[in-house]
């Protein structure tokens, strides 16, 4: 994912929203909070969408906690068997995963950013190999696809793939049945 202004992926990355805990008051600005009250007052804890979240931070107005989708219980989980989580399930607007990971790297400190770079790497590789597999298979099977139990796992893997790895599997897919078709054409030209 880039970070282009026009690029549908950044903007929903960037829509994602992580806790804040705000140092100062900040007058008439109550309604970020969520809640009915005019003023944010010192100390309120209140969930922002990153890209206003870069103006709290850097103007030292708010402290914020890593998100969720990267704390320890998904970090284990990742390490234990990256194939097993469901990272569409992490994050809200199509599952980005990885957009929403490389916005919050932007705002870390260099070493925590390093640790969700490596965070992200370690899962997309151990993931990747999957992916492709799946869309390879499914590719081969045609469009009278495939059923039963055997299926259930890969079909729940599928579910939980990133909007990224979505686009890897289709192009992947696509890749396949295109080298089927031009395998079957030439077979028929050799005969």
């Amino acid at each position: 994912m880039d970070n282009d202004y026009f690029s549908i992926d950044a903007i929903l990355a960037e829509n994602q929203k992580i806790q804040c805990t705000f140092k100062v008051d900040i007058p008439d600005m109550g309604h970020l909070a969520g809640g009915s009250d005019r003023d944010i007052k010192s100390l309120t804890k209140a969930p922002i969408p990153i890209w206003l979240a870069y103006i709290m931070l850097f103007s030292d107005w708010a402290d914020f906690t890593i998100p969720s989708p990267f704390g320890t219980r998904v970090r284990n989980a990742l390490k234990a068997e990256p194939r097993s989580v469901k990272l569409s399930n992490l994050v809200g607007a199509g599952g980005l995963w990885y957009g929403f990971g490389k916005m919050v790297m932007d705002i870390l400190n260099e070493d925590q950013a390093n640790g969700i770079s490596e965070v992200l790497t370690k899962a997309f590789k151990g993931r990747l190999l999957e992916v492709i597999d799946q869309a390879q298979h499914f590719a081969a099977l045609g469009p009278a696809g495939g059923g039963g139990p055997s299926t259930d796992s890969a079909q729940s893997f599928r579910e939980g793939l990133d909007g990224t790895e979505r686009e890897l599997f289709a192009l992947a897919q696509e890749s396949a049945k295109r080298m089927k078709r031009w395998h079957e054409g030439n077979d028929k030209a050799r005969r």
